[in-house]
């Protein structure tokens, strides 16, 4: 087998599809998407082993949007037996090459695989020590195996390079909701600094002393990651804050409306998760990039229930050409986190050209 397995939202396989044929014909790779809804995964068929290789090249992780892992497709084994799954395995994970730096058999993100937990953790215990014994694993491997278990009897083996790779099984950060916080919303937040930015910019820019600004912050979630971290943060918001949070001193609230608010000097981080038509948060976004108001963004957008990946081009596209006239460039990065509903959150700032 030859392609791509994605892992994505339950629901969203379609989306995920329409994403990876995008960047089928703009490579003109010739590939095909099978899909289940409700699966929680996209099988991405391409003709050979050489095709394959040119789209797992060109189509990084980080650039897609509804994809939590992408793995490159090696064997599809099906009718796995009860008793001696991994007796059937091997040959498949045997002929994929190696060796690997790790081993994860994981499910996708779905009712029915939820299930498959037990399995996959007894799995992998057998696993690692079989390639062990193989001589298969090796800490300085640039890639990774995977074994994705679709049900009992069902497995994709796959493989990942770890440079552009969820750090994460099944894509997915483990994340515990801090008692403190005042809504569980902070970890859409939380999550989008460990997905978007890589360790480098985490230091660099999410400093103690900054100053950031919380559009529709009430009651105050997201602003509750950037004061853990040290931040100043204006909060803008017509709705109460948290009063724990104020009490701290590194909050200022202004009883404002966030679409209409403009900073007196410009800021770190301008962080926005209102309820508004996605275009609407885009333009507003939009000025603030190209005003300078803001040296980074991170916001949500709410997707609509039809046409949910033309819409996310569609506010890129918006954003991009705000930012083209203004002569730089954009640096977007978007993706559909866990912690995510209906939306998708973005990361997006102004470069020079």
């Amino acid at each position: 087998m030859h392609g791509v397995l994605a892992y994505c939202r339950a629901g969203f396989e379609s989306e995920c599809a329409q994403e990876l044929g995008g960047h089928d014909r703009a490579l003109a790779c010739g590939g095909f998407a099978r899909t289940r809804a409700g699966s929680a995964f996209v099988e991405f068929i391409l003709a050979d082993a050489d095709t394959a290789n040119r789209f797992d090249a060109a189509v990084r992780w980080r650039d897609l949007v509804f994809a939590r892992q992408r793995l490159q497709l090696a064997a599809r084994i099906d009718g796995l037996p009860e008793r001696d799954r991994l007796g059937v395995l091997m040959p498949a994970i045997r002929a994929v090459g190696g060796p690997w730096c790790d081993a994860w058999i994981e499910a996708p993100d779905n009712d029915a695989a939820r299930e498959l937990a037990a399995l996959c953790r007894s799995l992998n215990h057998a696993l690692i020590a079989a390639l062990k014994r193989e001589r298969l694993i090796e800490s300085t491997s640039s890639r990774r195996l995977h074994v994705c278990l679709v049900d009992a009897r069902t497995a994709f083996v796959g493989s990942t390079r770890i440079d552009d790779a969820a750090p994460w099984p099944g894509g997915i950060p483990r994340l515990r909701f801090p008692s403190s916080a005042p809504s569980r919303s902070t970890l859409k937040l939380e999550e989008a600094f460990l997905t978007l930015l890589d360790a480098g910019e985490r230091e660099r820019w999410l400093r103690p002393g900054l100053h950031a600004v919380d559009l529709g912050a009430a009651p105050g979630g997201w602003t509750w990651q950037l004061v853990r971290r040290g931040l100043h943060v204006t909060a803008v918001d017509n709705g109460p804050m948290d009063a724990a949070l104020l009490a701290g001193g590194l909050v200022t609230h202004l009883r404002e409306d966030g679409f209409r608010y403009r900073p007196t000097q410009p800021v770190e981080w301008m962080v926005c998760d209102m309820v508004e038509q996605p275009r609407k948060v885009a333009q507003r976004m939009a000025e603030w990039l190209v005003g300078g108001w803001c040296r980074q963004a991170i916001f949500n957008l709410k997707l609509p229930m039809k046409k949910r990946h033309e819409e996310v081009m569609l506010c890129r596209r918006l954003v991009e050409q705000a930012v083209a006239a203004s002569g730089r460039r954009l640096d977007w990065r978007a993706r559909q986190l866990y912690h995510d509903r209906e939306e998708i959150t973005v990361f997006a700032r102004c470069i020079a050209t």
